[in-house]
């Protein structure tokens, strides 16, 4: 999502308990589908509806596990760190605070060359 979202859509979004539950677990290390069913006791269809979710307003990240065994799989880290409203003049007014650091210089970067060129500056 490439503007903030609005106001209501977060509030009903956090109002969930289940991507409450997703926001808090992934908050502390990154977590795949299975251990989040697990930890949060809920589905896995449920883990992924409230994880596509969280994804579209930018407050979860995915990252991609890589295995020998080519058992590659999905991780999800919260990347809301904070989230608050004030009312003022007679409108109410929304920010989120979203983690902004990187798993790996580059990582931000679009273009696949202008990722390597940070990480290699970063060595």
């Amino acid at each position: 999502m490439s503007e903030e979202p609005a106001l209501g859509d977060v509030l009903d979004l956090l109002s969930d308990e289940y991507a409450r539950d997703i926001l808090a677990a992934t908050s502390t290390k990154p977590m795949s589908a299975q251990e989040l069913a697990d930890e949060c006791e809920m589905s896995k269809p449920t883990v992924y509806r409230r994880v596509e979710r969280l994804q579209a307003y930018g407050l979860l990240d995915e990252q991609t596990e890589i295995r020998t065994s080519n058992n590659h799989y999905s991780v999800y880290t919260a990347t809301l760190s904070e989230f608050a409203v004030e009312l003022d003049d007679g409108s109410f007014e929304a920010s989120l605070t979203r983690t902004g650091d990187e798993s790996f210089p580059g990582e931000g970067e679009p273009d696949t060359a202008d990722r390597f060129k940070r990480m290699w500056e970063d060595l």
